[in-house]
This record gives structure tokens, C-alpha cells and sequence, in this order.
């Protein structure tokens, strides 16, 4: 039988009956079961090896989000993730989404960019023609730093240079523009930056002062689609409708915008977490790509087709990666990639994209219908009791007191408590 992401009640099982579907989905070893299921996944001594100045490891939640299907291959995704509601609610929208199909992904190739800024030119524009005139010497000189990348079929494909000004005077910048292939890239592209410098400065009689990788990443774009039928959605075309208003709203105003964004990286993040990406970089990137007009917009588009359907798009820049860092060092980030099943970088960040589109739908969808609060507090409430003071089994009855009496507060689980104390 071909395996499924639709597992009919799967937050209802026991961790260690998840554990065992979740095994039979991604083909998981005894070993890699046990390694979820355990403590202190990352080693002191792994740790110590990544990060300076290290006294301890930090642990976050790994869930299962189910129903995932994309370009008509079935996923499991793993996130990493503190806040309540995410994986239930991408989960939700990936089950509604499946009516038209799932979600259809496609990306530009992982092409990062390199800058190398150049200062103290009297000529800044002839020292850009200088430079143009040196293209296939420059490309030549970043490709001798990686020639495993080349062999690949990767490294320095072109370049671009602009003059900047700035309130320092003008200054030139020179992109590398660098297939990393299956690497995000950060460090192959920063030692050709470096190995260029003393070229460039010999080329124009300029100083070279930084030479960074950018992480807005807009060679590197990943875009997702999807359609959902009215029908799939609580409160149909009226609900559409709401979810238009709501999309619009966000486009038009940034201090929308920037929690209608946020929502979409509720979907991405976590993955970048679980497979041990750079996370920092992939929300700059996603922000920066978001204001590129000059002001900061919606990176999400939702439509209503003529049949009275939603239909959503979204593009941005998702730089991640399947080899180097914490991808080839954390455990639990190997488990991770094996869950999704991906064997190439673009597939993962087409993933991630199809994730935050669909994370952004169960918002809206909320937003538009009985509000975040009502399904968001209500997942919530067992972190509420357990702040409270409960534990064992009394988190749970706390838990259900406190949604069915509509005051999901710390204040008041405390008083139920006390409460059940009285009465045991």
C-alpha cells in the first residue's frame, strides 16, 4: 500500500504509538526511534565543537505535522517549535488544501550572492567598467577557492556591480552570483569574496572593505501554490471572502503585514530548526524580500477563482541547505531530513515554502472565522496549568477546566488546583 501523510487521529496516539507510525512512514532504524526518544540529543562534546564558550545544551519540542502533500508526493514534516497550536494548525490546512490537490512548488536554483564592497575611488564608475571588463578573470580566481563545488557543477556563474551611494560617497559594489548546489553556500561564497579582494583593489585603485554574503537571497526564490475548495473551508465563500479582506489588510498596511508575515514563518521556521539550518539568515532574507518595493507587504497572495475557490501563492527567498553546519553535525537534524525524505536542497526549501503558505492559510482562516485566540488558547491551556503548578495527570484536567470554563489564565488554573486539592 502507498504510504500517507494522513494519519486519521494522530495527536490522539500515545508519543510512542507517533513514534511507531512515524517509523513505518520514514523507514527510521530502532536506533533513530530511540535517539527522538530520548534526552539530551546533542552531545556536550558535539556541542562544544559548534558554538564557542559552551555550558549546556537547549532543548525545544519536535512535532509531526501531518497531511502534507506536495507535488503529489506525500511528507511528514518535523518542526521544532515552543509555541502551541503550529503543528495542529499547519496539519488542519494541509488536510484542507489536499481538496484541490495539495500544494504545487517550483524554485530558481540555489544562486547566492557574494558583495564586495569597494571604497576611496575618485572614478567610481569607470572602476565598474574595469571590473565588467575582468568578468571571466574574476569568475576564474572565485572558482579556484572550491573546486569540489565546481566539480559539482557549481561556483561563480556570473557577476553584477553596482555603484552605491551612500552617505559616505559612492562605493562599488561587485555580487558574485554562486551556485552552492546543496549548501546554503555561506562559506564558499564568503572565501571567494575574500580571495577577490586584493584583485579588485588591483583592477581600480580602490580600497576593499567588506566582502559578505547578502542573505537577501533573491536569486534563490522558492514559490508555492495551492487551491482550496470552498467547501473545505468552514463557512465557505463567505469565508473566502473574509480570508481576501484579511490578505489585503496585510498588504496594505505593514503593522499587519509584519504579523501576517510572522505566520508564515510559524510554517518555515521550525523546519529550518529540525533539519539544523540557519534560521536567522532565512527570516532576514524573508523580511528583506517582503519591503524590496520600498515598503514592507504581505508575502502571501490569496485569490478567489471564478468557481468561488481560494487559491494562494506565495514567493520568497528560502536559502537552505542539506549539507554543512549543524545539518551534518546535529542527530536529531539527520532524523530530521530522513523524515522528509528530501535528496536535494531545493526540495527542502519547496518544502518549507509550501509549509509557511499553508500555516498562513489556518491564520487567516481563523482570523477571518472565530478569531486566533478561541483554537490557539485552547492548545494552550496545558502550558497554562503546567505554569500553574500542575502535573501528571492533573495538567490535563486542569487543562479541560480551564477551556470549558472560557478563562485560560494562569490565576485561574491555580484556583482549580486548589480545587481538586480540596477534594482529594
Amino acid at each position: 500500500m502507498d504510504r500517507t501523510a494522513r494519519i486519521s487521529g494522530f495527536h490522539r496516539l500515545s508519543v510512542s504509538e507517533r513514534l511507531g507510525k512515524l517509523q513505518e512512514f520514514a523507514a527510521l532504524s530502532d536506533e533513530e526511534v530511540a535517539l527522538l526518544n530520548r534526552r539530551a540529543h546533542l552531545d556536550i562534546e558535539t556541542a562544544d565543537r559548534m558554538i564557542e564558550n559552551v555550558v549546556g545544551t537547549f532543548e525545544l519540542p519536535l512535532g509531526i505535522a501531518t497531511n502534507l502533500l506536495i507535488n503529489g508526493k506525500e511528507y511528514l514534516v518535523p518542526l521544532a517549535v515552543e509555541e502551541s497550536s503550529v503543528v495542529a494548525a499547519l496539519s488542519n490546512a494541509a488536510n484542507m488544501v489536499r481538496s484541490g490537490g495539495g500544494f504545487f512548488t517550483t524554485s530558481t536554483g540555489p544562486v547566492m550572492i557574494a558583495q564586495i564592497q569597494l571604497i576611496d575611488v575618485p572614478d567610481p564608475f569607470g572602476a565598474k567598467m574595469k571590473i565588467l571588463e575582468r568578468r571571466d578573470e574574476v569568475i576564474a580566481i572565485a572558482n579556484e577557492q572550491d573546486p569540489v563545488l565546481v566539480s559539482l557543477g557549481g561556483g561563480c556563474k556570473d557577476i553584477e556591480v553596482r555603484v552605491l551611494d551612500s552617505e559616505m560617497g559612492p562605493m562599488v559594489i561587485t555580487h558574485l552570483l554562486v551556485d552552492t548546489k546543496d549548501a546554503m553556500g555561506g562559506n564558499a561564497v564568503n572565501t571567494m569574496a575574500e580571495a577577490l579582494a586584493r584583485h579588485i583593489e588591483a583592477y581600480t585603485g580602490g580600497r576593499v572593505l567588506l566582502r559578505i554574503l547578502s542573505n537577501l537571497a533573491d536569486r534563490r526564490l522558492v514559490r508555492a501554490r495551492c487551491l482550496v475548495k470552498k467547501d473545505a473551508i468552514k463557512g465557505g465563500e463567505s469565508t473566502v471572502d473574509a480570508i481576501l479582506f484579511a490578505c489585503a489588510f496585510a498588504d496594505a498596511d505593514p503593522y499587519r503585514a509584519a504579523t501576517h508575515n510572522k505566520g508564515i514563518m510559524n510554517g518555515i521556521t521550525p523546519i529550518v530548526i529540525a533539519t539544523g539550518n540557519d534560521s536567522r539568515a532565512i527570516e532576514a532574507g524573508a523580511h528583506a524580500y517582503a519591503a524590496r518595493s520600498g515598503r514592507y507587504r504581505a508575502l502571501s497572495r490569496w485569490e478567489k477563482t471564478a468557481e468561488g475557490d481560494l487559491e494562494g501563492t506565495i514567493e520568497m527567498p528560502l536559502a537552505a541547505g542539506l549539507i554543512g553546519g549543524a545539518t551534518a553535525l546535529h542527530p536529531l537534524a539527520k532524523v530530521s531530513l530522513k523524515v522528509l525524505g528530501v535528496t536535494r536542497a531545493a526540495e527542502l526549501s519547496e518544502i518549507m515554502a509550501a509549509c509557511g503558505l499553508g500555516q498562513n492559510l489556518a491564520a487567516l482562516r481563523a482570523l477571518a472565522s472565530e478569531g486566533i485566540q478561541r483554537g490557539h488558547m485552547s492548545l494552550h491551556a496545558k502550558n497554562i496549568a503546567m505554569m500553574a503548578g500542575a502535573a501528571g495527570a492533573l495538567i490535563d484536567k486542569v487543562a479541560q477546566r480551564l477551556v470549558e470554563d472560557g478563562k485560560i489564565r494562569v490565576d485561574w488554573a491555580k484556583k482549580i488546583l486548589e480545587e481538586f486539592s480540596r477534594k482529594s
